[in-house]
């Protein structure tokens, strides 16, 4: 057995297939478990955990509102990775859709500023996955100190 995540994002998709191939194959995530009679399963990148359920399958449904495409309306999912440059060249090598291309982006907090190496890559359903790399922190142009 092992331990899960205290947050775990359940994806709803609409081919469970296209999506573990693009999944495992594009990103490098195992599959941990299937439930096939539910069209579900839970896969895993090192710490990082996804459920996915084929939209139609006869599982439970977690919705409020009708599910059209793309599915990852108004969200994206940030997930750190140890070497994204790697992750990147092996999205494309695959064809994956390249939403944002990889960049390095410094994002304040307070005083400080903590930067990423990352790329946007969109899922076969439309979810928005941001995969990066930390650049470490550096003190902020706009903190008071810096100027």
């Amino acid at each position: 057995m092992f331990t899960a995540p205290p947050v775990i994002p359940e994806l709803d998709v609409a081919d469970l297939g296209r999506s573990l191939s693009f999944y495992v194959d594009a990103l490098g995530f195992s599959v941990r478990f299937e439930r096939p009679e539910e069209r579900f399963a839970y896969l895993a990148r090192g710490p990082v955990h996804l459920m996915l359920e084929q939209a139609d399958g006869p599982g439970r449904r977690f919705r409020v509102a009708p599910l059209e495409y793309p599915f990852g309306r108004g969200m994206n999912l940030q997930i750190q990775v140890p070497d994204v440059d790697h992750l990147h060249a092996q999205a494309l090598r695959v064809g994956a859709t390249i939403y944002i291309p990889l960049e390095e982006r410094w994002y304040r907090q307070g005083d400080e500023e903590a930067g990423n190496r990352q790329f946007v890559v969109l899922d076969p359903d439309g979810y928005l996955l941001r995969f990066f790399s930390s650049l470490g922190r550096r003190r902020s142009a706009q903190s008071p100190a810096a100027s």
